[in-house]
């Protein structure tokens, strides 16, 4: 991030340094198939949130300052948006999806939102070009924005998602310290729901031994069930060396001195992007699945909120992307996550090569067979049957 004019203030106990950004839409090298997108953004770098576990705290993401106390400002971020959305500007057309706004190294609606609304400004010019658009969030701020939202809605579509690493409001009050309670955040969530907006639970980073065990997990779902959120996606937490490993530890030697053993045993440091060792996230996702289907919740966004939206590649990548999660959940092996990629990396239209599709890498006769009636339907049965 290149930026220039920095000016320094203070909200609150938060740092704030503003900034003139160069750019703000980041673009994913291929369509992203938990949030439906390959455009994202960050319109402040840092969360004055201060979630223990967060790994925007990692040195890799090159967020200046103590994380937590000090928040980067893109003032400029409407101004050279609305300049890398216009089709007149660009060599390379933007492709159809869902914009990402939220998540990254700072939450669109944290307390400085509420003075410098980039978020809610973001929202308008979005709506202005006619884009779908996620958010993800933590903070219930984002009730203030109804009003655009519904109206993105019915434009095109909107979906607002929360992220939990529980539902219960006394161990968040300890790992998520300035973030709403998950008893606001579901009411949030409850809100959008009955004005007609697709809403999604993210059920991540589950904590390991104090928000991964099956009845923690089966809570969290229960109460997105009686809600009737769209979706769950659940994940385990990763520790990256360094500063975010440091800091959760920190915490972890304070309140629960007696876990730090399993942790140096779970997280030893060998891998580069923090993950757990062994077969931790096979376990807690097995049961993830099991209480899934208890409650018949989709664990992936369903089809109805995106196929009219993508590319037929881009829906075929995701479908397919989608079928191989769901066979790892199941403890089942396939080839769909391959081929997902292989046509993320083609430049013909799935439509133009229908009988060359064998010919595309990882795809066998099955996998030709859900690629056509994707094609056909927009949709898959056996895909149905899974999700």
């Amino acid at each position: 991030m290149t930026s220039t004019g920095i000016r320094k203030g203070c909200i609150g106990e938060v740092n704030i340094r503003e900034i003139k950004a160069k750019s703000i839409l980041r673009k994913h090298k291929k369509i992203d198939s938990w949030f439906v997108s390959r455009y994202g953004m960050n319109l402040y770098r840092g969360c004055a949130h201060n979630c223990v576990y967060c790994d925007g705290r990692s040195e890799r993401y090159q967020v200046d300052g103590v994380f937590g106390e000090n928040v980067v400002v893109k003032t400029n971020a409407v101004e050279i948006l609305r300049r890398e959305l216009k089709p007149i500007c660009r060599r390379v057309k933007l492709k159809p999806g869902y914009i990402m706004v939220g998540g990254g190294v700072g939450d669109g609606y944290q307390p400085v939102e509420e003075k410098y609304q980039l978020t809610r400004k973001t929202l308008q010019l979005l709506r202005e070009y006619r884009w779908p658009v996620h958010v993800l969030t933590k903070s219930t701020l984002v009730e203030r924005d109804l009003d655009v939202l519904k109206r993105m809605n019915q434009q095109n579509r909107a979906i607002v998602s929360f992220s939990f690493s529980s539902t219960n409001d006394e161990t968040s009050t300890i790992f998520e310290p300035h973030v709403p309670p998950p008893s606001e955040r579901l009411k949030t969530l409850a809100f959008f729901k009955r004005n007609g907006v697709a809403c999604g639970m993210f059920l991540l980073p589950v904590i390991p031994f104090i928000t991964d065990t099956p009845e923690m997990i089966a809570e969290a779902l229960r109460k997105a069930h009686e809600i009737g959120v769209d979706f769950v996606i659940f994940g385990g937490m990763t520790l990256k060396e360094g500063r975010q490993k440091e800091h959760f530890f920190s915490l972890l030697r304070e309140k629960n001195p007696e876990l730090m053993a399993k942790y140096k045993k779970l997280y030893d440091g060998k891998n580069t992007w923090g993950q757990a060792t062994g077969e931790y996230y096979n376990t807690i996702s097995s049961v993830f699945n099991e209480m899934s289907k208890r409650y018949k919740i989709a664990r992936r966004m369903p089809p109805a909120l995106y196929n009219d939206i993508l590319s037929e590649n881009d829906l075929v990548t995701v479908m397919l992307e989608q079928l191989d999660y769901f066979l790892q959940l199941e403890g089942k092996r396939s080839s769909y996550g391959y081929a997902a990629y292989a046509i993320s990396q083609l430049n013909m239209p799935l439509s133009t090569m229908k009988n060359q599709l064998r010919e595309i890498k990882s795809v066998g006769e099955k996998t030709e067979k859900i690629i056509l009636e994707i094609l056909e339907t927009k949709n898959s049965s056996y895909y149905n049957s899974l999700i």
